[in-house]
């Protein structure tokens, strides 16, 4: 029995440590992904759309050549690769939200996932359901893992009343459940921020080129048609960057959070009807 109990602290200790690693590669995940994207976002900036053949005369600082898009992106300014890094940033972020959701769910389908879990407990196959619980994976099946464990360790128990087994099974679910939902909603916020910031980084650099092009007009005699044009130029490119980053972020905010809320609901509706299954079957 000390042994046992021994290798129960080891193991739980292990585990510890491996969910503190965990949270610091977590962690670490959001700010190196920016600083990545915004690296790839000026060499991108400097070495492709700022190349020599994309412009007149072979000069960065002339026009671009006709039909050529990454010339007249180019033109829009140093405010261009930091809307460049807030697109490339909401694109990895997409990817991990869309990777991490789909591990939440699991390996199969949620329904027919927990409607073979209250299959198992009409037979009081506690085992099996926990098996299920093991193969499916995932959010719901981790916390109605820790439901089922609890619901054996309880059923045997003799030396506690109904309301005293319900009120720990219900911790359980609420303890496994809070373990759970930081990984449903993790880096939404960058997503919401890029929403809000893209739109306003845009303006910042069309302000920048509308002033450009009025510098142009106000000079004496003819104007700078040269500075004119990129003013203009730089103006709409970044307003069209930023609304374009603003629109997508938006759409997928929403579209992940209707996701996050679906799972939600499964999870809190799974453990409430565990808890109803298991107050059934006490005698006490």
């Amino acid at each position: 029995m000390p042994t046992v109990y021994l290798n129960q602290l080891n193991n739980t200790k292990m585990s510890k440590e491996s969910s503190k690693f965990k949270d610091v590669m977590n962690s670490l995940f959001a700010p190196v992904a920016i600083i990545v994207a915004f690296i790839v976002a000026y060499y991108l900036f400097t070495n492709v759309m700022g190349n020599p053949v994309n412009f007149e005369g072979g000069n960065p600082k002339g026009h671009p050549l006709q039909g050529n898009y990454l010339g007249m992106i180019y033109k829009g300014g140093i405010i261009v690769p930091i809307l460049m890094t807030c697109v490339l940033t909401l694109i990895i972020f997409v990817f991990e939200r869309g990777i991490t959701l789909s591990r939440v769910q699991g390996k199969g389908r949620l329904n027919v996932f927990v409607a073979n879990i209250q299959s198992l407990l009409g037979q009081d196959k506690i085992e099996e359901a926990v098996t299920a619980c093991d193969k499916q994976k995932g959010s719901l099946a981790n916390v109605l893992k820790a439901g089922l464990v609890r619901y054996r360790d309880l059923a045997g128990d003799s030396s506690l009343e109904k309301d005293q087994k319900i009120t720990s099974m219900k911790q359980a679910l609420e303890e496994a459940t809070a373990l759970e939902l930081p990984t449903l909603s993790k880096n939404m916020v960058i997503l919401s921020t890029l929403a809000s910031i893209s739109v306003l980084i845009g303006l910042i650099g069309t302000v920048l080129g509308m002033i450009r092009a009025f510098g142009a007009l106000a000079q004496a005699g003819a104007p700078d048609a040269l500075a004119l044009a990129t003013g203009i130029s730089e103006a709409l490119i970044n307003t069209a960057f930023g609304i374009t980053g603003s629109t997508f972020a938006i759409i997928f905010y929403n579209y992940f959070s209707s996701q996050i809320d679906g799972y939600t609901f499964k999870i809190d509706e799974a453990g409430f009807s565990l808890t109803q299954t298991f107050a059934a079957s006490v005698s006490k």
